[in-house]
This record gives C-alpha cells, structure tokens and sequence, in this order.
C-alpha cells in the first residue's frame, strides 16, 4: 500500500495513467478521499468525472487521502491549517519526482487548489476546480464539518484535546469566501482556471460567481453535472488540461 512518510503523517496515495502530472484533491470536505471519486457505497456512479480514469490515458494522475481521511493518518496541532495539507501535497508531488504538475478538486479541492496555487505559483500550470466550497449562509455546515473531524480524530486518539480541533477547525473555515486564500489573491491569479460551479449549500451559486468574476484567467463550463454532461466535461476538462500542460 503507497504511503508517504511525513514527520507527523501517513499520507495514502495512487498513481494511475501516465503523463504530465494531476494532483487530485478528492470531494468530502474533511474526510476528502480516493473513494468520493468513484460510485457512492450503493453502486451507483457519482454525477461528476473519475479523473482516474477520464484522464490517465493523457495525464500521470496522482490522487490521495488528505490527512485523517480514508487511509491517510496524522497528528493534528492548534496551529494546523490549509498550509500543513499544502505541504504534504507538494511533499508528495517531490516524492514521484515531479516539478510542475496540474491541480483539479472537486468540492474542498477547490480551496486546495487555490492553496497550492499561493505555495507554489510556478509550479501548478493549471488547475480545475469543480463543484468549490465557500462560505455564504452556511456557517453551520462548516461547524458541523469540524466537529465530525474531530470526533474521528479523538476516537483514534483521545490525547488530542478538543481545544486542538477548535483551533484547527477555525484554521481552515474562520475566513470567508474559499477559505484558504483572499479575493485578492484570486483577482491577481494569473494560473489558467477552468471552473465546474457548485449550486448547493456548501458549494454555493455565489461563490463560484465571485470566483468567476474575479479570477482574470478563467473558463467556465455552466452545464457539467449529471450524465447528459459527462462526455463533454471529460472532453472539455481534458482539452483545457492539455493546452496549458508545458512542452
């Protein structure tokens, strides 16, 4: 089983295809893991893309369990935040022994993406972003996101005081918007965006607006969700994905 030693964590990976590199950041808010690509626990096939297999055929596809989701393990620290999952992403992108490397995250992936894009700004070459979270009438969402986290985490663990999660908790959601970076910073986003909007509570309509509006270098497909759009978001995802992938 591929897992990447951290000093605080056991990161759980994949790799599938071959190419230039995908990072994928999994939907599931904080229990995002490999699985939330494929079919649901009933059988039935999700409403959007499995990147792992839509993509590899053209792409290096590397997708992962963020830290305490799915088979991925880690301490948790009060001053935890989007940048200590950054870090174990691009520790996992230096691991295979990439450079450069394209993001796509649906739900909770969008905010990694724009995360990675702050940390590494010459290295991601494109990113997409399906289905982004944000903060617009859902606060409560984010509560209970935060208190489902932590009590996966203290089951393991029961040495991690609550005050920990709290903190953390308020790490990754006190902000607004996307959470992990500004409307400025997305205003001054020069990498190439490709955008899937959200519609629903924690994936809010006016979020993806805001990031549309603001981001200067953006595409934006209106129409993705359900089966009656797959072929075209495989094909429109891709294409944008191989144009912005360097010589």
């Amino acid at each position: 089983m591929p897992m990447l030693k951290r000093p605080d964590a056991e990161i759980y990976y994949e790799v599938h295809g071959k190419g230039f590199p995908i990072l994928l950041y999994a939907p599931g808010g904080l229990r995002s893991n490999i699985e939330f690509w494929g079919p649901g626990a009933d059988g039935v096939p999700r409403t959007w893309m499995d990147p792992r297999t839509a993509l590899a055929d053209r792409f290096t596809v590397i997708t992962m369990d963020q830290r305490n989701a799915g088979k991925s393990v880690a301490d948790v620290k009060p001053d935890h935040g989007w940048h200590t999952l950054a870090a174990d992403h691009l520790a996992l992108i230096d691991h295979l022994g990439f450079g450069k490397f394209h993001v796509m995250g649906g739900c909770i992936g969008g905010s990694y993406c724009f995360e990675a894009i702050e940390q590494a700004p010459d290295r991601v070459a494109a990113a997409v972003l399906q289905n982004p979270i944000g903060l617009h009438e859902n606060r409560d969402t984010w509560d209970a996101a935060v208190k489902g986290y932590g009590e996966t985490v203290r089951a393991r663990d029961p040495a991690i005081p609550q005050s920990t999660i709290d903190r953390f908790g308020h790490n990754m959601f006190g902000n607004d918007f996307v959470f992990s970076v500004t409307r400025d910073f997305v205003k001054a986003c020069k990498t190439p965006l490709f955008l899937q909007p959200g519609n629903d509570k924690p994936h809010p309509g006016p979020t993806s607006d805001e990031i549309a509006a603001l981001a200067p270098n953006i595409v934006v497909q209106k129409d993705w969700r359900g089966p009656e759009f797959l072929a075209e978001s495989i094909k429109r995802v891709g294409a944008f994905l191989e144009k912005h992938t360097p010589a």
